[in-house]
């Protein structure tokens, strides 16, 4: 007998289906959709995850009661909702699994894995009676589930080329999509922008006759997460919980919250020297390769590689180039990702740093030593993640 996860899985079968009509009527007959916390809703191309985190971290350092929906999980499911910081239990996700499978049980048309998923989030959220909701988009916002969810807030973070093939071919294209989370007469914040994304995040708001604020000024505080990008997505995250009605926060609270953020993935260092980040589309593999020579000068990595077939990854393998002493490109265990020797072959075409191809992610992870650098899909770090929690006596160094 399969399990209440497993069903949930096999739902993945139908694939990725913009819209908000499905999710508005399972969030409706659950009775969650308009939920009594304050919410925040970020969207963007990157920094989204590290946002909400800060702001997550902050607002549970000044007392609030948090609940925290994020995608993808890199090891388990139960990363993707969190109260006050820790992951649903097992138990409370297959209760609630199960929940939303007997509501759906005579629909024709059936809701998607993401769809259930932030209703079972949803569900928890209203159980727990948290006081503040931060909801990232999983693709785009205007058409994303999680625009579902009245909010009180809208956050987009920078947006750059990515998902072309659901957002349009455009940065103004894709940064419409992503302003659709502005609410009408709600607050909007944003991160400094190429002039052709601030157009159209101008335009939504005017849309929804309200005021927006860019960001400029970093934030100063110490963090705890590396690279200096991370100053911007902490100030946004600030910003907006200071935009909430009502909501209160001492300095030392803040300074608290900033400091204590954990979020996997985002230059990581899970072993001395050894660094783990998610960065997979070209503004993200900038950040990344500043942040490496900045943290590392004078470096050249062991790159442990591998990139979904549906990403700019010319451009991408030849931004990570510079830096690479010798590239490792493992197999991984999803359709999404490119196959070993194709993307062999293309790196080689783009790089003169030598490359690997191990016959297994377990023997390109031996003997990581500092200045090694894993990065591209989540779906590899995940892997490579687990991996490592399999060994005895494994600790990240941010633990």
């Amino acid at each position: 007998m399969s399990s209440p996860l497993d069903w949930l899985y096999s739902v993945q079968m139908f694939g990725i289906k913009l819209g908000l009509e499905g999710v508005t009527r399972l969030l409706r007959e659950c009775g969650v959709l308009y939920p009594r916390a304050r919410v925040i809703h970020v969207a963007g191309t990157n920094g989204k995850g590290s946002t909400c985190a800060f702001a997550e971290s902050i607002a549970r350092a000044a007392g609030y009661r948090t609940g925290l929906f994020t995608s993808p999980h890199l090891v388990s499911f139960n990363e993707r909702i969190r109260v006050n910081g820790v992951d649903i239990p097992d138990a409370d996700a297959a209760r609630l699994i199960g929940r939303v499978k007997e509501t759906i049980a005579d629909w024709e048309t059936p809701p998607t894995f993401f769809e259930i998923v932030l209703a079972v989030a949803m569900l928890y959220f209203a159980e727990r009676n948290v006081d503040i909701i931060i909801l990232e988009t999983g693709l785009g916002g205007r058409l994303d589930a999680t625009n579902a969810v009245p909010k009180d807030v809208a956050v987009i973070t920078p947006v750059g080329m990515d998902h072309m093939q659901y957002l349009g071919n455009t940065l103004y294209e894709i940064a419409g999509e992503k302003a659709a989370i502005i609410a009408w007469h709600r607050p909007a914040l944003c991160a400094p922008q190429q002039p052709e994304a601030l157009r159209a995040i101008h335009e939504a708001a005017q849309r929804m006759d309200t005021e927006y604020r860019i960001i400029n000024t970093p934030c100063e505080l110490p963090l705890g997460l590396r690279g200096s990008y991370q100053k911007m997505n902490a100030a946004l995250a600030l910003a907006a919980l200071h935009s909430l009605p009502h909501f209160l926060c001492s300095a030392e609270e803040e300074a608290r919250g900033l400091a204590e953020v954990k979020w996997p993935g985002r230059f990581e260092e899970i072993l001395p020297g050894v660094i783990m980040d998610g960065a997979h589309n070209p503004p993200a593999i900038r950040v990344l390769t500043e942040t490496w020579r900045r943290e590392f000068p004078g470096t050249k990595a062991r790159c442990i590689y591998a990139g979904s077939a549906d990403k700019a990854l010319d451009e991408v393998v030849t931004l990570l180039s510079p830096l690479v002493g010798e590239w490792v490109l493992p197999p991984v265990q999803s359709p999404r990702i490119m196959p070993q020797q194709e993307l062999a072959e293309k790196v080689r075409s783009l790089s003169a740093a030598p490359v690997s191809t191990p016959a297994t992610l377990a023997e390109a992870m031996q003997n990581l030593s500092p200045g090694t650098l894993i990065c591209g899909s989540f779906f590899l770090l995940g892997e490579a993640k687990a991996l490592l929690q399999r060994q005895p006596g494994y600790r990240t160094t941010q633990q």
